[in-house]
């Protein structure tokens, strides 16, 4: 046992801490495909024994990374640099439910569903909705600033987290916001998708929404994904807002019916997966309204779930997709960029021109309304050159999306995957500007090292590319 876990079994026993290299294994990786494994993981169980742990790395010279679930995609929880990664896993409480003023204090390590399912009797939920949130901890969507199928009316997590505790990595404890308003500048914005880059959140203070009136979910049919894709753009110049606009494309939904059998049409180019809600006769006056948009952008059909059963089983289609793609490929990498919505069919043919191109098979399925795309490029790791040959083709479809007015990242963060290709995103001076910042949290660079910042201008001076071990 080396010094340091010496020094760690004094503040947490035998049982708070792993050392050994089988159980390190564990949390070399994330959802992503990078790999980096820790010297050490700790479990907290209380913001004091963090902020202790944090001292003992300070005094030791370790990094040190936060980790959630580790169902990220970008690398975000992988301990580049090795040092001690701390896991939230057991501090898991919701705190405090305060209906009266619709939010609630929970833990980091907290499951996000597990928030909606607390207040649902009440008619509450927890809006925030990725994929993974059966699996997924509110600390690690406060880190990534996760969004979800329902980003196109909700927002994201920046816009549901009212305040939060956090520690410094000199070990001393901050809170930001209040829960109510925001006094002075707000600091709660400046860290949520901070990427665990500037403070260790302990604790967290969420907004809580009351359930809508009625809730009405639609499946649009399409021969074409450019149909579909032209679709969002027109639904949006209607002036109207659902709550979820979803793109599957044939592929993916044809392995999605195998393995959910969600009800998709195995013969279809595209589905639109459209959630709309709030009072009756507005939602009524909607679906006539979009049943128009879908039939001038060529849906061969337009179905509207008949029963809350109906619903959650197209739901649930969607949210078991990632899963649905293992048993038809040996790996897939997800991607992550944005476009305008004006720019979803141009984006959708540049895709299917590049898998042609590069000879890789790549499946679509993405939060359409606000033009977050998740592309999987299928490929089999075993083979020589497939790995890099995917990394590839995923550069491409960024440097895509940039041109075209979007973004690297609409939800899945920069991590350690994209980087490099911050240069890109951002002038030169905006770059030296977010280094600043990372800089006046955590002068000695120790906390989370070698993300979101390009090589030269991040606390780790290395070049890496994913699936490269240090």
């Amino acid at each position: 046992m080396t010094p340091l876990a010496a020094e760690v079994e004094k503040i947490f026993g035998p049982r708070g801490f792993l050392h050994k290299p089988e159980d390190l294994a564990l949390y070399e990786y994330d959802g992503g495909i990078d790999k980096a494994r820790p010297d050490l993981v700790v479990f907290p169980q209380s913001r004091d024994e963090v902020a202790a742990v944090v001292k003992l790395a300070r005094k030791h010279g370790a990094p040190i990374v936060g980790r959630g679930a580790g169902t990220g995609l970008s690398g975000g929880a992988i301990p580049r640099a090795g040092g001690i990664v701390v896991s939230f896993a057991r501090m898991n409480r919701i705190l405090e439910i305060d209906l009266a003023n619709e939010r609630a204090v929970v833990e980091p390590g907290v499951v996000n569903i597990d928030i909606s399912n607390a207040v649902d009797a009440d008619g509450y939920f927890y809006a925030p909705d990725p994929s993974s949130q059966r699996a997924c901890t509110i600390g690690g969507n406060v880190s990534e600033n996760s969004g979800g199928p329902h980003t196109l009316a909700y927002g994201v997590t920046t816009n549901h987290v009212l305040g939060l505790e956090a520690v410094l990595p000199d070990g001393s404890i901050i809170e930001t916001g209040c829960g109510y308003d925001h006094a002075g500048y707000d600091l709660t914005g400046l860290l949520v998708g901070s990427e665990g880059t500037m403070v260790l959140v302990t604790k967290i203070i969420v907004r809580l929404m009351r359930k809508p009136e009625m809730v009405k979910t639609i499946l649009a049919i399409y021969e074409s994904p450019e149909d579909a894709g032209d679709t969002v753009a027109k639904i949006t110049a209607r002036a109207i807002t659902p709550v979820a606009v979803e793109m599957l494309d044939g592929p993916l939904l044809r392995m999605v019916e195998d393995s959910v059998g969600a009800g998709y049409p195995r013969d279809a180019a595209a589905v639109l997966l459209i959630e709309l809600e709030g009072l009756k006769e507005a939602v009524e006056e909607q679906i006539a309204e979009i049943h128009q948009v879908c039939l001038e952008c060529n849906a061969r059909e337009f179905r509207v779930a008949r029963s809350a059963e109906e619903r959650e089983l197209l739901w649930k289609g969607r949210k078991n997709a990632f899963g649905a793609v293992g048993r038809f490929s040996a790996a897939y990498y997800v991607q992550d960029g944005v476009v305008p919505r004006t720019q979803i069919a141009p984006t959708l043919r540049f895709i299917d021109q590049l898998g042609k191109r590069h000879n890789i098979a790549i499946s679509n399925i993405f939060h359409a309304g606000d033009g977050n795309l998740h592309p999987l490029l299928m490929f089999d790791p075993r083979k020589p050159g497939e790995r890099e040959k995917i990394i590839r083709a995923s550069d491409e479809i960024l440097e895509f999306c940039i041109s075209v007015g979007g973004s690297i990242t609409g939800e899945h963060g920069v991590g350690m995957e994209k980087m490099e290709m911050m240069e890109q995103q951002f002038p030169p001076d905006s770059l030296e500007f977010i280094a600043r910042f990372k800089k006046l949290f955590d002068p000695e660079c120790r906390l989370n090292p070698g993300k979101v910042l390009p090589t030269g201008r991040g606390c780790l001076e290395i070049r890496q590319r994913p699936g490269q071990m240090l």
